[in-house]
């Protein structure tokens, strides 16, 4: 039994060896295979190919790159015209306020003068009635404090506007108006009465000249253009 047991190991490693040998042996004799001049060609025509396509892309990148900033540059430039073209707009539509070309509706103040109610015997009665003076001070101090639109009994304000007082009556670009005289202002209710009713401004002034003063705040005050204005009655 043992030398059955050894013959048959020895026929094992014998075969065994004999397998490797000729895988090793098969393995030495197979050629390698090798790449033909045509596919060398192929291949390096390819990759040529792909770096041109790679270079393309990134022309066209660079360009795209171009044409966004432009856009960008383009719509920023056009943002600031459409700025500029929106405040000239906005410019002309206050100016147009200011000389009274267009109607204009908003809060504001109204104040409200008037002839002293009594006039001791033997004073001059030049002294307790309202004269120009006393309207250019309330609407001077009106514009001060940022008054979009003033008009007295109606007849709108411009710059060019004129106004002097004959006896009782104050004329206003040619209107004739008598006392009491109620000039309406437009702007920040607040801050418009605030400064007429300051210690030692306005309204202390016109006091201390004999003038009857009422401010009234409004929520709503509706001037009409100046052409369209019409003298009191």
């Amino acid at each position: 039994m043992k030398v059955n047991s050894f013959l048959v190991f020895i026929v094992m490693v014998v075969v065994g060896f004999l397998i490797a040998y000729s895988y090793q042996l098969t393995k030495q004799n197979t050629p390698k295979q090798e790449i033909s001049s045509e596919q060398w060609e192929k291949e390096f025509e390819i990759r040529n190919l792909l770096i041109e396509q790679e270079e393309k892309n990134n022309e066209l990148q660079n360009q795209l790159f171009a044409i966004q900033q432009q856009v960008t540059d383009f719509e920023e430039n056009l943002k600031q015209e459409k700025q500029i073209y929106y405040n000239l707009v906005e410019d002309v539509e206050k100016l147009r306020m200011f000389v009274g070309e267009v109607g204009i509706k908003g809060k504001g103040v109204e104040v409200k003068l008037e002839d002293a109610s009594y006039i001791p015997d033997g004073e001059n009665v030049n002294q307790y009635i309202v004269h120009e003076s006393h309207l250019f001070k309330v609407i001077n101090e009106l514009k001060i404090s940022g008054a979009s639109a003033i008009a007295i009994n109606g007849q709108r304000i411009t710059s060019h506007s004129y106004i002097y007082c004959n006896g009782p009556v104050v004329t206003v670009d040619g209107n004739q108006f008598p006392a009491p005289f109620t000039i309406s202002a437009i702007g920040d209710p607040e801050v418009l009465s605030q400064a007429l009713n300051i210690a030692g401004g306005v309204l202390d002034q016109l006091t201390y000249e004999n003038v009857q003063v009422e401010v009234t705040k409004m929520n709503e005050i509706q001037m009409e253009p100046l052409l369209q204005t019409q003298p009191a009655s």
